[in-house]
Parts: structure tokens; C-alpha cells; sequence
């Protein structure tokens, strides 16, 4: 049974304040009420209670504008529902009384400010009660396979992986100071054409790299990351260094300590070279810079809202890059710019000091040129943090020599023969007991999964409810239907039971997750299937996109809805650009993502292809 809270001024063990609103009614002059409640005219008027009468709800005072029975007819348009004539009309005489002071927070005289920090109280857990939540020891064993000698030419060095020209400057046949200054003469080349860094480390990169070329020199090696430069994506705190969000309100925002990611990045003794772009507040591919764009195919977007992750990795601009998800982030960008994109578990990676979109879904992770590189990385940002509640301790199993032999493949037989899937995902397919997987049939009811977005726009609105409402996102580039501005305001009419629904609804998804976990070891799906992007975000599973082919392309590709007076490019003949496959593993199993994608990644043999002119 539900008890009524007492007004929000009310103090335990009695005093002044501590009276209900039944109580209020009682004490305040009929006058006041009468004019408070003009609206309701079948208020009763208040009576003396007798002692010990619990507080009652539709006793406060009225607030907030007033409402007729056409303004429930009006709402209940934007949120599905509908009410009888007599319904109506009852929720109008109540609704000043009734739920008007719930919004109090923010426009009452009473407001309190939610600093950007502060995350929900309820968080999500990946892992469902009684599941197992991952691997039950610690390993990483990375490849033991000779780097080869040293290029002579830097583009070479450049484009190398991260696998490998860590074994170069532990053998130091390069150093950081020269891969640092590779980098930059890169990135003064051809960011001009990418549009993919914000800010440039130049001289703070330059200074770090000799630093630890002189550590490595006395003994003091790290670890793979040792000397690596490295790219963020503009949205994880830098100290003394801004960190825009890809957004014209934040173009000035300097933090003053670095995200928890970043900070363990200079404990590997990774050098930040650079801050990359972002779409806007993490939407698509365009910030205030402009549009990134794909390195393959020059008259396209990166694809977001990794975007600049995306670019600049597949340009060679970086060693790798971070990038972020909360519904196909990393996935996509690293799909069109033919890169390995690795999105963890919800909860491996803290995101302290990263702006937040979505508590429930945000997630940090590698963007890299092979698979291992991912996996190297992902080591040394993993395991939680006290600054982000919902990050767990984890174990990571990655043994890159273990055998892959007899692991269950799950697909989904009618996607690989629709949309999205093209025939480099059915190569994919037939490639897997070539390799010694075994393809499993599987399937997912036919639910409406969309719906859990819902979440995503409602968690969004909140996360920039002030900028939203002061019109700081008034100042953003994009403006059109399908840009956070709109969708943002849009969002306050989402209703709270549905909000609740849905997370149900997340639950019910999760459990069918779990149930395909228990038939195969890993799932092999088109990258941009919309069912599953959704879905396996929202549960929190960890994907692995890396590029398996090539296709061709009639029309440049646009995260944007379609607009007819901007049409987009058309190409004939059609171009070829890079086409990637995509792996979804059980919670906190990435190991065995990274041991499959390494094998895979051999046996289709074309990750080291470059974009031209690059």
C-alpha cells in the first residue's frame, strides 16, 4: 500500500513545518484557497482533521497555468492514450492540485539545480541475476609475431598497427618522438580534408614523446601503449585542454582534470596527440567545424558520431583513437571509414569525465586499424572507477594464439538476405567453418525494439534539459527533424509510465539475449542492422566491427533523414569503399571477440588495404 509523501517542507519530529497539505488547507485563510483553486470548483472546502489523519494527495495548494479538458485532448495526441469526455474534464479540475507540483524542481520556488555529474540512483546491470558475468580469471596474451623491420617510409610506419609499432619502440628501432612527428606532418597534410581534429597537442605531444623516449631508454618500458600516440574523441575531459562536445555552446569549455580513460592512457604512456570530432553533442558526423568526412570516399560524412575517431585512424592520422556508443557510435563510423571498432560491455570501461547522453547506454571504446590493437587498448582502459557508479569489475581472457576451433557462430538467416547485409556479409558467413566456426541458426521473437529508444531520447533530454531549455541548443548547426535540438524538446512529452514500461520492456529483451547466449558463443550480424544495434546496446553486450570487404557505392551515405532539396552525391561508375562485418559477444567476453576477430580478420585478408591518396 502506498503512503501519500508529505510535502516536501516537512520535518521529521514535528516543529513549525512539520504539518500535510491537509493540514496547510486547514490553517491557510479560505481566501487564499478560494483564489488558488478558482479553477476547481468542486473543491471541498478544507475541515479541521482529527489527530493522527495521514496526509491525503490533491491537498496542496494549486500551481502552475491552467488546463482545460482540451488541453489533456490536445496532449493525449502526443502520447497515444485517450480519455472520455468525463475523464478529461476530471483531470483539468485536478490537475493544479494533483501533479502541477511535481514539476517544483525546476519551476518552483524551490529549485534545484542537478550538476552535469550527478547520474539516475537506478542504474542498469548487464548481467541478469543467476548469469554469469564473464570470464573467471585474468589473461592477456598478446602475439608473438615478429614486426618486420622498419619502414623506410613513413606513411608506412604511419598505417602500421599498433601491435606493431609498439614492438618496434620497445626494440627501439622508433621512437615516440619520431612517430609523434609522423603524425603531425600527417595531420597538417590531410585534416584539412577530414575536418577530423579539433584541437592539436602539437608542442605538449612533441615534449610527452621525448619524455618517454627517454623513460624507455632507462629501462622503464610500460607496456604496448609506451609511446603510441593517440586521438579522443571530444568528449572526454582533458585538463587545461578543451573539450567541446563538437558543440558551438561548449567551444570554450576547458575542464580542469582528465577522464578516467584518459588518465590511464598516460599511465600506459600513450601520447594524446589530439582531440578528435564528434557530431554534435555525439549525433552524426557534423560539429561546429563542419562536416568529417570519410577518408575513402571524400564527398561523404565519417559517419558518427565517432566520427573524427573514424577518419583520422583510417587516414592514418593517430595510432587509435577512443571512441563512444550509446546506439551505433562506434559501429558506424568504423564500418564506413574500414577500421576495427570495439565497443565493450556496459560498465568495462568508467565513464568518468566523458560527457554523458544516456547514463544507461553510454560506452567508451578502442577504434583501431586491426583487431589486436583493439584489444591492447581495451586492457588498458578497463575496470571501474569510483566517478561512474555503473562501472563493474571485470576480468578480461584474451589469449591471441588460443584456438577458435568449434566455437558456435549464432545468425540470423532472413538478415543476411535482406538489407543491410550485402554479399561481403554472406562471404563472412561462409566463411565461418573454413576457419573452424560453427554457423548456428538462431532467432529473436518478433518484438517492436524500437520502442526501447524511448530510453535513449528520454535519458538524452534529461542529460541537456538546461541547455535545452535556456535554447543553448538554439546555437547548433543542425536544426532539422532528426537533429538533437528538435528531438530534445520533443522529449518532454514522452511519458514518465512509458519510460517505466520500456525499462521493463529492456528486461524482457535481456532475457532473450541471455537465452540466445546459452545456444551459441557468439553472434555474426550485418553491422547496421537497426534491430540489433538497438538491441545489443541496450543490454549492454560488447560488438567488434572490423572491415571483411569491399563494395560498391552509386550514392554517398548519410547518417541524416533524407532531404530532398540536399540531395546526395551520385557516383557513376559506383565507387568502392570498405564494408565491415560485426560480432557480438556474451557479456564481458570480448577475449573470445578479439581471438574470433583476429582469425577472421586473417582469413579475409584486407584490412591493410589504404584509403587512396592517403
Amino acid at each position: 500500500m502506498l503512503s501519500p509523501v508529505k510535502d516536501s517542507a516537512t520535518i521529521v519530529g514535528g516543529g513549525p513545518m512539520s504539518k500535510s497539505r491537509r493540514h496547510f488547507l486547514t490553517q491557510t485563510s479560505l481566501g487564499l484557497i478560494g483564489a488558488a483553486v478558482a479553477s476547481s470548483s468542486s473543491t471541498q472546502e478544507p475541515t479541521q482533521l482529527p489527530p493522527g489523519a495521514p496526509p491525503a494527495f490533491g491537498t496542496g495548494p494549486a500551481v502552475g497555468p491552467d488546463v482545460s479538458p482540451a488541453t489533456f485532448a490536445e496532449a493525449e495526441k502526443l502520447v497515444q492514450v485517450q480519455l472520455t469526455t468525463a475523464d478529461r474534464a476530471m483531470a483539468a479540475q485536478s490537475w493544479r492540485v494533483n501533479l502541477a507540483s511535481l514539476y517544483e524542481r525546476r519551476t518552483g520556488p524551490r529549485t534545484v539545480a542537478l550538476e552535469p555529474a550527478l547520474a539516475p540512483w537506478s542504474r542498469y546491470h548487464s548481467v541478469l541475476p543467476g548469469q554469469p558475468s564473464g570470464p573467471q580469471r585474468d589473461r592477456f596474451i598478446r602475439s608473438k609475431s615478429d614486426p618486420g623491420p622498419l619502414p623506410s617510409n613513413d606513411a608506412d610506419i604511419a598505417f602500421a598497427s599498433v601491435t606493431q609499432l609498439s614492438l618496434w619502440i620497445e626494440q627501439r628501432k622508433l621512437t615516440s618522438e619520431r612517430l609523434t612527428e609522423i603524425y603531425l606532418r600527417r595531420i597538417e597534410q590531410f585534416d584539412p580534408k577530414l575536418r577530423s581534429v579539433i584541437t592539436l597537442r602539437h608542442d605538449q605531444a612533441l615534449a610527452e614523446a621525448k619524455k618517454v623516449d627517454e623513460e624507455i631508454v632507462a629501462g622503464k618500458y610500460r607496456g604496448p601503449l609506451h609511446g603510441i600516440p593517440w586521438g579522443g574523441k571530444d568528449l572526454l575531459d582533458t585538463a587545461g585542454i578543451p573539450t567541446t562536445y563538437g558543440a558551438e555552446p561548449f567551444r570554450n569549455r576547458i575542464p580542469k582534470d582528465d577522464a578516467a580513460v584518459v588518465k590511464r592512457l598516460h599511465a600506459a604512456g600513450a601520447v594524446l596527440l589530439a582531440k578528435l570530432s564528434l557530431g554534435a553533442l555525439a549525433l552524426n558526423d557534423i560539429w561546429f567545424g563542419g562536416q568529417t568526412v570519410n577518408p575513402w570516399l571524400l564527398e561523404e560524412g565519417a559517419s558518427g558520431s565517432s566520427a573524427g575517431p573514424g577518419a583520422a585512424t583510417a587516414a592514418g592520422l593517430v595510432g587509435f583513437s577512443i571512441g563512444s556508443e550509446t546506439g551505433g557510435s562506434i559501429v558506424s563510423p568504423s564500418m564506413r571509414c574500414g577500421i576495427t571498432g570495439l565497443r565493450p560491455t556496459y560498465g568495462r570501461v568508467p565513464r568518468t569525465g566523458a560527457m554523458t547522453l544516456c547514463w544507461s547506454l553510454d560506452k567508451l571504446g578502442p577504434m583501431t586499424r586491426t583487431v589486436e590493437d583493439a584489444l591492447l587498448v581495451l586492457q588498458a582502459i578497463s575496470g571501474p572507477d569510483a566517478g561512474d557508479i555503473s562501472s563493474a569489475p571485470s576480468r578480461l581472457d584474451f589469449d591471441a594464439g588460443a584456438s577458435i576451433k568449434g566455437l558456435r557462430v549464432g545468425y540470423f538467416p532472413a538478415w543476411m538476405k535482406e538489407d543491410p547485409a550485402t554479399d561481403v556479409d554472406r562471404a563472412a558467413l561462409d566463411t565461418l567453418p573454413n576457419v573452424g566456426l560453427l554457423p548456428v541458426e538462431v532467432s529473436l521473437p518478433n518484438w517492436p525494439y524500437n520502442s526501447l529508444n524511448l530510453i535513449l531520447f528520454a535519458e538524452s533530454a534529461a542529460a541537456f534539459e538546461e541547455l535545452t531549455l535556456s535554447h543553448g541548443v538554439d546555437q547548433l548547426k543542425v536544426q532539422t527533424r532528426d537533429a538533437w535540438p528538435n528531438l530534445f524538446r520533443q522529449s518532454r512529452f514522452l511519458s514518465a509510465v512509458d519510460f517505466v514500461q520500456a525499462d521493463r520492456f529492456r528486461g524482457k529483451v535481456a532475457q532473450e539475449m541471455a537465452r540466445i547466449f546459452s545456444e551459441v558463443d557468439l553472434l555474426l550480424v550485418p553491422s547496421l542492422r537497426d534491430e540489433m544495434l538497438t538491441i545489443s546496446n541496450h543490454t549492454g553486450h560488447p560488438s567488434l566491427t572490423l572491415r571483411a570487404g569491399f563494395v560498391e557505392v552509386s550514392e554517398a551515405r548519410s547518417d541524416w533523414a533524407p532531404d530532398p532539396k540536399n540531395p546526395l552525391p551520385k557516383f557513376s561508375p559506383p565507387r568502392r569503399v570498405p564494408h565491415g562485418i560485426t560480432l557480438i559477444g556474451r557479456l564481458f567476453e570480448e577475449g573470445t571477440l578479439g581471438r574470433v576477430g583476429m582469425v577472421l580478420e586473417r582469413a579475409f585478408a584486407v584490412a591493410d588495404q589504404r584509403p587512396p591518396s592517403f
